[in-house]
């Protein structure tokens, strides 16, 4: 049944239809966004890495605000720690919020006065790194970033991070203060016409700040390059939905009291875990659809797999080559991985996994802004060296064990003359050389071809 309906909705969202002009099927494009990110969060995937998060969040937490007292102590900002842990445990209800912020700080201040020994302080330490390690982890996930900051980034990062992030916030939140203490400007806003937009942002305020929070996250936690744009509208979202299921957390949180009577004095401590996932869950979400705002191509693969068969990655490695090496002889504008994804209409992991074994070969280079250049003249690139660097790709480091079956073995052979037959001395420059059915489409500037190779 569930199976059924996700192949109907699919078949709205991305089928040929959904292509078509007209402001209804406008709309539906832009659904399929929300909806990418509404089925991927059925996938399970984003939820269990929300609740792994959970655990380290709890165990790294203490450590994380002794080290932000710690250094806000030594700038004289110490008090304004505690308002930042009640506000984010405010959708718990006002007791609970305030019962588990006076634990946490508690629980700070006594490791701010030195209560815990050397190997203590090493273990919640550990703990904290840990836990920066998990989320970045879990961002490269949903950005599909396969290799994590070397291990001197990550140590650079994480302790500016840790060292600028805390004073950030609070130096945020003493100017926003000041700006609200300072009595010209509170004449000037408690002016009729200004009253009550003053009113409205201070409510805003919170949810601004976390939008704002989120944004940098986002823009700096996955270890690859995010746009300013795609993070914003991710942030935004994530911060609505923060503020919304917070309202509606804190409903449950004072209105049920069956929760009260069955946990008793843990009722806040199952709050917190509860509320702590929802928290990680929101960002989760926000970030997946900063990635599909960015990379759109991936709307339909979703968290899937992708698996191209032999003879798609043959033809989709003599494509890019084709394209590189056009750009080359023609003197035109280099083609990146992105603009290649969107020319083909593949998922950018497609075309990298290639690119990348084309690089490995010695035919291409890439440079830092994802750049694709020949990385030899074009005459010199033999169509059956590229064929040969992409047929023989491992997808790991298992060997099978060689097992002669003459039939098979000769058959093998006779096909690997035909193919090498066909290619005989063939190079790139050859295929460059040959007229093109129809100009190179520019992604941004689609037309559909009819069966002759013309736009329509």
């Amino acid at each position: 049944m569930w199976v059924r309906a996700w192949n109907v909705f699919d078949r709205l969202f991305f089928g040929p239809r959904s292509a078509g002009p007209g402001g209804a099927w406008a709309i539906v494009r832009v659904l399929r966004y929300p909806y990418a990110v509404i089925r991927d969060l059925f996938g399970g995937e984003i939820n269990l890495r929300a609740m792994g998060l959970v655990y380290t969040t709890l165990l790294s937490l203490i450590p994380l605000l002794a080290i932000s007292f710690a250094i806000l102590a030594a700038f004289g900002m110490s008090g304004e720690l505690e308002p930042i842990v009640y506000e984010f445990f405010r959708p718990m209800g006002n007791s609970g919020a305030t019962e588990i912020t006076s634990r946490v700080m508690h629980f700070v201040d006594r490791v701010s006065t030195r209560v815990v020994g050397t190997v203590g302080l090493a273990v919640l330490l550990w703990t904290l790194v840990g836990t920066i390690k998990k989320v970045e982890d879990s961002f490269n996930f949903v950005w599909r970033v396969q290799h994590a900051r070397s291990l001197a980034r990550r140590v650079t990062e994480y302790v500016s991070l840790l060292i600028i992030g805390p004073i950030v916030m609070v130096g945020f939140l003493a100017l926003s203060h000041a700006a609200l203490a300072n009595l010209p400007l509170h004449d000037v806003v408690s002016l009729a016409p200004l009253a009550r937009w003053r009113g409205v942002g201070i409510n805003l305020a919170p949810y601004l700040m976390v939008s704002a929070f989120f944004v940098v996250l986002y823009m700096f936690i996955p270890n690859t390059r995010v746009r300013l744009l795609p993070a914003l509208i991710g942030a935004a979202t994530a911060g609505f939905l923060w503020a919304a299921v917070g309202k509606l957390f804190t409903n449950m949180v004072v209105l049920s009291t069956r929760l009260t009577i069955v946990y008793a004095g843990f009722a806040f401590i199952v709050a917190a875990l509860l509320w702590t996932y929802f928290g990680w869950l929101i960002l989760l979400a926000g970030a997946q659809l900063s990635f599909y705002i960015q990379n759109p191509s991936y709307l339909r693969l979703g968290l899937r797999e992708l698996r191209l068969s032999n003879v798609e990655i043959e033809q989709l490695a003599l494509k890019l080559m084709y394209c590189i090496g056009r750009a080359r002889v023609e003197g035109t504008e280099n083609w990146n991985m992105h603009r290649l994804a969107a020319e083909f209409g593949l998922p950018g992991i497609a075309v990298t996994r290639i690119v990348c074994a084309l690089e490995d070969g010695g035919f291409l280079k890439v440079s830092h802004n994802d750049e694709c250049t020949l990385a030899r003249e074009p005459g010199a690139i033999a169509v059956q060296d590229v064929l040969c660097v992409v047929r023989n790709q491992k997808s790991g480091d298992f060997i099978a064990r060689s097992y002669p079956v003459p039939a098979v073995d000769a058959l093998n052979k006779r096909l690997e003359r035909a193919w090498r037959a066909a290619c005989a001395n063939e190079t790139l420059q050859d295929l460059i050389a040959e007229p093109a059915p129809a100009p190179l489409l520019v992604a941004g500037d689609r037309h559909v071809l009819n069966e002759h190779g013309t736009r329509v």
